[in-house]
């Protein structure tokens, strides 16, 4: 059952989710030192030792409008029709504007100074799949193109938090992860030429590949109203997509990306608290995402042709208020650096993360002392990323563009 939390995307911060969790979420993914509930770990696995007995469950629906515009300027002179390095004019939507993405989290207290869990959840994602054939007037020996083209990427992380609370300031824990993705490719048939395994390109239908890493995290409690906490994920080292070594680079090694994560939070009133995160995720560590396209590598090669995404910063600010002794409400906001620049672009229609600003909004409800629900939307503002891409469209220009709305909600069940 749980597979079929693959059939989704998640392209938020590159394509990372903001946070996980619904606490999480609603406020955008702050919480590094501000744990809420079972699937604190994927944040700070030293969190979970103070969730309690616990369980949480819960699904997503995600809504991403992505697409991009070709511009008519492939020229000069203008490009006559069929011209082989361009792109056909116009401006492309993707389909597939809906998915369900589901999270588990258990939590369960050792003893006076330990707990262990479990969760499962999306790690993150990214899906394409535009009505046409894009890449049409590439008429290169690799094939013409075919419809649909785009692409559908997702992952799928199970994580076992250990924390250990060291004394009453410093907790610490350890998470290792294991994780699978699948990914699938279609119309790309005119890349066949510029790879070092053509078979390997397009069309393959899905593949998987699985690995592993892990996650560790600390947290401290300097005074009754303000805590720090901070995490690192390493690499996860992943196998390789075997159907598309073509496609990536490193003959289809595409591993997870580290990150960081530090923040505190702050009670401003007993009912009111603050909360700060700073993360980095460091997608230039994996060639097949940081690799430039704007050269002439081959496909699938050491240095072949990438997204040319970089390592990025991500701000979150959130809030937490109290309302009730049965409600609580939150907000928050988040700001991502730019992921591409302008010269990687149009190679970006695949993979158009471009959204950088997310708000949230979220709240939990207490059913009774053992039942919770809670829920968190979030939008993503609209981002519009414009430029040209030298390796294959020449100096015709266009833009990539992005806008989400996600909405979450979770149930829970206390054990007192």
């Amino acid at each position: 059952a749980l597979l079929g939390g693959l059939e989704m995307a998640q392209a938020t911060n590159g394509y990372s989710p903001t946070g996980f969790g619904t606490a999480n979420k609603g406020m955008a993914g702050a919480g590094v030192a501000l744990p809420q509930d079972a699937m604190a770990g994927a944040t700070n696995p030293a969190g979970n030792f103070f969730v309690g007995d616990r369980i949480d469950l819960g699904a997503a629906l995600f809504a991403p409008n992505r697409g991009f515009t070709a511009d008519d300027n492939a020229g000069p002179p203008p490009a006559a029709p069929g011209d082989p390095s361009s792109i056909p004019p116009g401006t492309y939507d993707s389909r597939n504007d809906l998915f369900l993405i589901p999270h588990f989290g258990w939590n369960k207290q050792i003893d006076e100074v330990s707990s262990v869990g479990v969760l499962v959840g999306a790690n993150g994602g990214l899906n394409t799949e535009y009505g046409t054939d894009v890449w049409r007037n590439f008429n290169n020996p690799g094939g013409t193109a075919s419809a649909p083209t785009g692409v559908d990427f997702a992952q799928l992380f199970l994580g076992v938090p250990y924390a250990r609370k060291l004394n009453e300031q410093h907790t610490v824990g350890v998470m290792p992860i294991v994780a699978l993705q699948r990914f699938k490719a279609e119309g790309l048939e005119p890349f066949q030429a510029f790879s070092i395994h053509p078979d390997s390109v397009t069309n393959n239908g899905y593949d998987y590949s699985w690995g592993y890493g892990i996650r560790v995290g600390w947290l401290g409690q300097f005074t009754d109203r303000l805590a720090v906490g901070a995490s690192a994920q390493s690499r996860l080292y992943m196998t390789e997509f075997d159907d598309y070594k073509g496609l990536f680079a490193e003959e289809g090694d595409f591993d997870v990306p580290p990150t960081v994560t530090a923040g505190l939070s702050f009670k401003v009133t007993p009912d009111l608290t603050l909360v700060a995160d700073w993360q980095r995720i460091f997608y230039g560590e994996v060639k097949a995402l940081g690799n430039s396209n704007s050269g002439f590598a081959r496909l699938g090669a050491d240095d072949g042709l990438g997204f040319g995404w970089e390592d990025i910063n991500i701000y979150k600010l959130g809030l937490q208020w109290d309302y009730s002794p049965k409600l609580t409400l939150r907000a928050g906001v988040s700001y991502a650096d730019k992921l591409f620049d302008n010269a990687e672009a149009l190679f970006n229609i695949l993979a158009p993360a471009t959204v950088r600003t997310h708000a949230s909004l979220g709240g939990t409800y207490q059913l009774d002392e053992s039942n919770n629900i809670s829920f968190a939307y979030t939008h993503a503002f609209n981002e519009k990323v414009a430029g040209q891409n030298p390796t294959f469209t020449g100096p015709q220009t266009g833009s990539v563009e992005m806008d989400q709305n996600e909405l979450e909600v979770s149930w829970t069940r206390l054990f007192n």
